[in-house]
């Protein structure tokens, strides 16, 4: 093959591919995220704002670690240890996208239990090193702010 015609076909590889990736609906960006402890009689905290750009794209690069089953209806044994909610950026002309996830640290293993209000995530499991990365995150966030034990 010549090199024009390499040329060619490497920009219309190159333009089809940027054009499929700008017409995917499902491209979002994490621009925030609420996070409130849930107290040992059962209510909420006040809501802490997480905004830190670095500390938003840590969690998000965290949530997308989770390992999701889109089909299984859990039942948790007890209140949840955070609720969290992820604001998402889909397109500057439209609202954002609100995901609540309600998280369960387990002792036992040290993974993360996690249920999604989004219908393709659904419920999900973090492993034992992300799992305490994202613990560490959000509690300091909460501690930070004055809230939670």
């Amino acid at each position: 093959m010549d090199i024009k015609k390499w040329i060619v076909n490497f920009l219309v590889f190159s333009f089809f591919t940027l054009l499929l990736i700008g017409c995917r609906s499902d491209l979002k960006q994490l621009t925030r995220v609420d996070v409130q402890e849930v107290k040992s009689d059962g209510s909420y905290s006040q809501a802490v704002m997480i905004t830190d750009k670095d500390t938003v794209n840590m969690l998000n690069k965290i949530f997308e670690k989770i390992e999701w089953e889109q089909y299984v209806e859990a039942k948790m044994s007890r209140k949840e240890d955070v609720k969290a909610i992820l604001f998402f950026e889909i397109d500057e002309n439209m609202l954002e996208k609100l995901v609540e996830y309600l998280i369960w640290f387990n002792q036992e293993n040290g993974t993360a239990t996690i249920i999604s209000s989004d219908e393709t995530e659904n419920f999900g499991i973090l492993d034992k090193d992300h799992a305490k990365e994202l613990k560490k995150v959000l509690f300091n966030s909460i501690k930070e702010h004055g809230i939670g034990s």
